[in-house]
């Protein structure tokens, strides 16, 4: 801190403006990263190691043991799972492996048996076979009271997918998400409580929960197995603001972690609300109705975002694209026209999550690392002359030798790296964006858009309906008195909204 806003902060506590009590840090959050693509013990130990270094970014009980939250999302550790399913007595089949990380109610042993019972159903019915159930072994003597009296009896369960030859991955991993939503649509309909999927995937698995940041090895012994390897480990501490925490709110989401709050959740999820009907149509054809509604109930805005930012991946587009989509970069005289296209477009498809501050992405094939507009949270990252990109709230959380590293930074404002973990490729901000711009004609995609000026003319514009038809309409189209008051009324009565990319 400098001298200057030390006397700035006195000044203001003298004159009864400043409020130390308001200061107080937000959550953390990180990726590590292979940029050749290959897995290593090393990505999953640095992720480890960086979440202990922000343990004090997150909130921490009364108990001293009790946290917002804490977890990892890294890749499937094919040998550890092949191995266990060995133990368990199966053999092991040239198929695809699915892992799913199943969160059941503990002290229900009537509903657990209902919620396995839903689960095997549903991925016996997508034509899977299941090798069976592993109970994950923890070490409860690191989480508090709270924890403790609202903790999961977590599991998971193993599956035997399509055949290489049959399905590639991405297929595979569209299906699952397909099989989790059913699961889930069951559950709540069967009116159970405390059932909750972590991740049902083959390529990445979660680990987390109420627990401190320093603890998730130990409550978690798996994490510390040295055939956990990974390409990509996204690491999160929670620091709640806006929902109590619970042992599902915990981050990292099933694509992404994020630190910040979104401003505009409310107005987000109506226009889901009307976008989810086409989009899912077109997306999943036959299946649309088990992916709707696409938000959950009770999502925080992060898992609000996540469940968003999973279907429009699960729908084929990447991490990348759907980064620019859902969180744009503010509009500069000095973009590029092609990337101003591209925006344009992607503004028609779907409305910016303003708000979110650093995100931290992965879809199973990309890493990303991503900053909102305004850049209000930092993202900072490290390169190594290994390969390894570190990427998080601060610097410094992963140790290496400052002889090894070969590029240091911070992600501005609409910002974002990547790692393609399949071509092992590196790329910063401007190679991004140029790649995606570049896979369309977005210019003259945007030149077939309707204007105002289109409009004919007609003697009497003003439409006018009474106070009751106009609340319906209204609801029809989602809007909202957040939508009146923030978005439309600043528009109208002093022309705010310039700052939208639309040429």
């Amino acid at each position: 801190m400098t001298d200057s806003s030390t006397n700035q902060r006195q000044y203001l506590a003298e004159h009864g403006m400043y409020r130390p009590e308001f200061e107080g840090d937000a959550c953390g959050v990180g990726l590590v990263a292979a940029t050749d693509g290959r897995a290593s013990r090393r990505v999953v130990q640095s992720a480890v190691d960086a979440l202990k270094a922000v343990w004090h970014r997150g909130a921490v009980d009364a108990d001293g043991k009790t946290g917002d939250g804490a977890g990892l999302h890294i890749d499937l550790p094919l040998k550890f799972f092949d191995d266990a399913v060995a133990a368990s007595g199966h053999k092991v089949r040239p198929n695809r492996l699915a892992v799913g990380m199943i969160f059941l109610p503990r002290t229900d042993l009537g509903a657990q048996e209902d919620c396995r019972t839903i689960v095997e159903s549903a991925i016996i019915e997508a034509g899977y076979t299941i090798y069976g159930w592993r109970q994950v072994p923890v070490d409860v003597s690191v989480i508090g009271q709270k924890a403790q009296a609202t903790r999961p009896e977590i599991e998971q369960i193993m599956i035997a997918g399509p055949l290489p030859d049959e399905q590639d991955a991405a297929e595979f991993e569209k299906t699952l998400y397909l099989v989790r939503r059913r699961i889930e649509k069951r559950v709540i309909a069967a009116q159970i409580q405390g059932f909750y999927i972590c991740s049902l995937s083959c390529r990445s698995i979660i680990y987390k929960g109420l627990f401190l940041a320093e603890s998730l090895s130990v409550f978690y012994p798996d994490l510390c197995d040295q055939r956990f390897e990974s390409r990509v480990a996204i690491f999160h501490q929670r620091y709640s603001t806006n929902t109590f925490p619970q042992w599902w709110l915990a981050q990292p989401f099933r694509c992404l972690a994020h630190n910040g709050e979104i401003n505009t959740i409310r107005g987000n999820k109506n226009w889901m609300l009307s976008h989810e009907i086409r989009m899912a149509s077109l997306a999943f054809g036959d299946n649309s109705e088990d992916i709707k509604p696409v938000i959950p109930a009770g999502a925080s805005d992060t898992a609000a975002l996540d469940a968003v930012f999973e279907a429009i991946c699960r729908s084929g587009r990447d991490a990348p694209t759907a980064k620019l989509m859902l969180v744009p970069e503010a509009a500069s005289p000095d973009m590029p026209p092609e990337h101003r296209a591209m925006y344009q477009y992607l503004a028609s498809v779907m409305e910016p999550w303003d708000g979110p501050a650093a995100l931290a992405m992965t879809d199973g094939r990309w890493a990303v690392a991503g900053m909102d507009r305004n850049a209000l949270g930092p993202l900072r990252y490290t390169l190594t002359v290994d390969g390894l990109l570190i990427v998080g709230s601060e610097s410094g959380m992963v140790v290496v030798p400052e002889s090894t590293i070969i590029a240091k930074g911070r992600l501005g404002p609409g910002e974002m790296i990547a790692v393609d973990l399949d071509e092992g490729r590196l790329l910063q901000d401007r190679a991004v964006k140029d790649r995606i711009s570049g896979e369309a004609d977005y210019a003259a995609m945007i030149g077939e858009f309707h204007t105002l000026a289109d409009l004919p003319s007609v003697e009497d514009a003003v439409v006018r309906y009474d106070r009751a038809e106009l609340a319906r309409r209204q609801v029809a189209a989602g809007q909202t008195i957040e939508d009146m008051e923030l978005i439309l009324s600043p528009m109208v009565e002093i022309g705010q909204g310039s700052d939208r990319i639309d040429g």
